[in-house]
């Protein structure tokens, strides 16, 4: 559910690493389609922009995507395909999604405002806030600190890997505990000693929001509505908990069981198996708002945001570093920009804004099923819109 390509393309919708078989996965609250669908695209003016959108719906067999983008002259927003298989209804901007891991950012975001008022110590070891929480195999809260956790490095097992897809599919409603999730994790070795390597790990999510809980005496999520959603007025933006729709206007989410087979419709699904580190909603006009406010420095005093934007490489070949809960990339146009991707059952999404003023996003409603180029059309699609001049604001 959290990051990385779409599972039948190798690695898990929930995260990197695991894998996903959804032959005959459809269940009592998941409907296939019959058959292909045409997909519709929208009818703005053909461009490089929309070009790279339609690609995702064209070649890579999302019924349907959407893009804004925006800086300082206006906002584009764009759109392709259908939100709906079942009745062909177009694909609309403003619509709202799950977006994964781009929950890292807001999550990140929290615990280093928490770090600013002396609250939480990045290189304190997690066991200061979850005494005996931690502890498992050879896994120790006690050698393991909070930026560790924030920035992969922590070697902990990344849960996703261990549970079974199948059942996830085949029960999408389901409760899962957050503390259930980690003990699943801790039943393994560590992939390496704490700050000696980088892999992705949703389950240092699972401890964040629970040092955020322990510290605040609040869940995460009403941290999050508290010290983001509501400053910045994100009206699209929530974080459900065990709420299994999304709330008003939003596509079907999809997943393909088979490179042949129908689409399965899995919109009605229960987050928590994400948590902290993907359970969250959006739309494309709150990512850019919090993208731009969060690299502009409006979320975090300039302390706090350079321990976020401190980064290290992770070994991919596109020369992505990840920080604390953000990642740094390489723009074909030259620069950096700043975001993060996401995948869940339903949606796959990315999102990016420059330090000059860029910000854009794009979901797809597919996810795992697409082809094998569908993440790296995706991103080709978002660093076109942050390489591409908005046209000026019209009045």
């Amino acid at each position: 559910m959290l990051n990385g390509k779409s599972a039948l393309g190798g690695t898990l919708a929930l995260a990197i690493g695991g894998s996903l078989a959804l032959g005959a996965l459809v269940s009592g609250t998941a409907h296939a389609s019959s058959g292909r669908f045409a997909a519709a695209t929208s009818k703005a003016p053909s461009g490089p922009l929309q070009d790279a959108l339609d690609q995702l719906t064209k070649a890579d067999g999302a019924p349907g995507a959407l893009l804004e983008a925006r800086d300082r002259r206006g906002r584009t927003a764009l759109t392709s395909g259908v939100a709906d298989v079942q009745n062909g209804a177009p694909m609309r901007s403003g619509s709202r999604f799950r977006i994964g891991s781009m929950t890292k950012m807001f999550t990140a975001t929290v615990m280093l405002q928490l770090v600013g008022e002396g609250r939480v110590a990045l290189d304190a070891p997690v066991e200061r806030y979850l005494p005996g929480v931690v502890r498992g195999a050879d896994n120790d809260g006690r050698e393991i600190t909070v930026r560790q956790v924030l920035q992969h490095t922590s070697g902990l097992p990344d849960y996703v890997a261990l549970l079974d897809q199948k059942d996830i599919v085949a029960h999408p409603l389901a409760h899962h505990d957050a503390r259930d999730l980690l003990n699943l994790a801790l039943s393994r070795p560590r992939t390496f000693k704490p700050g000696d390597g980088w892999r992705y790990s949703n389950t240092g999510y699972l401890v964040a929001g629970m040092i955020i809980e322990r510290v605040t005496g609040r869940p995460y999520g009403a941290e999050v509505r508290r010290r983001v959603i509501a400053p910045l007025g994100l009206r699209d933006t929530s974080v459900p908990g065990d709420r299994t729709e999304i709330a008003g206007r939003h596509p079907r989410g999809y997943v393909r069981p088979s490179p042949d087979g129908p689409l399965v419709d899995i919109t009605s699904f229960n987050p928590s198996v994400a948590g902290a580190g993907g359970g969250m909603v959006s739309s494309t006009r709150d990512l850019d708002r919090f993208l731009g406010a969060l690299v502009r420095g409006k979320l975090l005093r300039p302390a706090e945001l350079r321990q976020m934007m401190a980064t290290r490489l992770t070994g991919d070949s596109g020369g992505r570093a990840y920080g604390l809960g953000l990642e740094s990339r390489e723009l074909p146009c030259g620069g950096l920009y700043w975001g993060h991707s996401g995948d869940i059952f339903g949606f796959q999404t990315m999102g990016g804004a420059t330090s000059d003023g860029r910000q854009a996003s794009v979901m797809a409603n597919l996810d795992p099923g697409g082809s094998r180029a569908q993440s790296r059309d995706m991103r080709t699609a978002l660093e076109t819109a942050l390489c591409t001049p908005t046209p000026p604001a019209t009045h």
